[in-house]
C-alpha cells in the first residue's frame, strides 16, 4: 500500500505516531479485514470505507476524543491504534485508551513501542494526568501491553462494557504522571 512521507506527532526506533485522517480509510479497513481472527473476540474496528468515517470522524473532530495510528517508520505502514476517549479537562485530566494492532506487525513490539509514544504525548502535549485501560480478563495480549507499559491494575468490573452482543467484565488499569517519573 503507498504511503505519503508523514508527519508524526512522536517518533520511536521503529515507529511514529500521527493522528488519523479520512485518507487512512482504505488502507486501515483492509488491515481490521486482514486482522478479523487477531482481534476476534475483543474487538470490532470497522472495516469498511463508510464505518470507517463514522470512527474516524469523532476521533478527528471531537475535543473529548483522540486517535493516533501507528505507523512503520521504514515504510509508513499502519501497525495500530490507539485511542484516547473519554477525555475529560479540568481537575481529572485523563482518558481512557482503546488499542488494537493489525496481524502483520502483531508479536513484534510495535504497538509497545508506539503506546509509549501516545503515553508521553498524552502526559506532554495534551496535558493529561492519568490514563486508564479497560481490558476483559481473557485477552492476555492487551494486558500484557498494559503492564509492560507500567499501568497498575486497579480493580475488576463485572459487566463493564458491551461487547460482542453482551456486558462483558474488564479490569480496570491506570497510569498516572507521577508512576512515570519513579525511577
Amino acid at each position: 500500500m503507498p504511503h505519503t512521507a508523514p508527519r508524526y506527532l512522536a517518533e520511536g526506533p521503529r515507529v511514529g505516531i500521527r493522528h488519523f485522517t479520512l485518507d487512512d480509510g482504505p488502507e486501515f479497513t483492509a488491515r481490521v479485514r486482514q486482522s478479523k481472527d487477531l482481534h476476534s473476540p475483543w474487538l470490532f474496528p470497522p472495516d469498511t470505507d463508510e464505518a470507517y468515517a463514522a470512527y474516524a470522524g469523532p476521533l478527528i473532530d471531537d475535543p473529548a476524543k483522540a486517535g493516533f495510528l501507528v505507523c512503520e517508520k521504514a515504510d509508513g505502514a499502519v501497525a495500530g491504534f490507539i485511542n484516547i476517549n473519554n477525555i475529560v479537562r479540568g481537575g481529572f485530566r485523563s482518558g481512557a485508551l482503546g488499542y488494537g494492532a493489525f496481524a502483520h506487525a502483531a508479536g513484534r513490539g510495535l504497538m509497545r513501542e508506539g503506546l509509549e509514544l501516545v503515553i508521553g504525548y498524552a502526559f506532554g502535549p495534551m496535558r493529561l494526568h492519568r490514563l486508564e485501560i479497560n481490558a476483559q480478563p481473557g485477552n492476555t495480549a492487551s494486558l500484557a501491553l498494559a503492564r509492560g507499559a507500567g499501568f497498575r491494575r486497579e480493580g475488576f468490573s463485572p459487566a463493564m462494557l458491551y461487547v460482542d452482543g453482551g456486558w462483558r467484565d474488564h479490569e480496570r488499569w491506570a497510569l498516572t504522571t507521577e508512576m512515570r517519573d519513579l525511577p
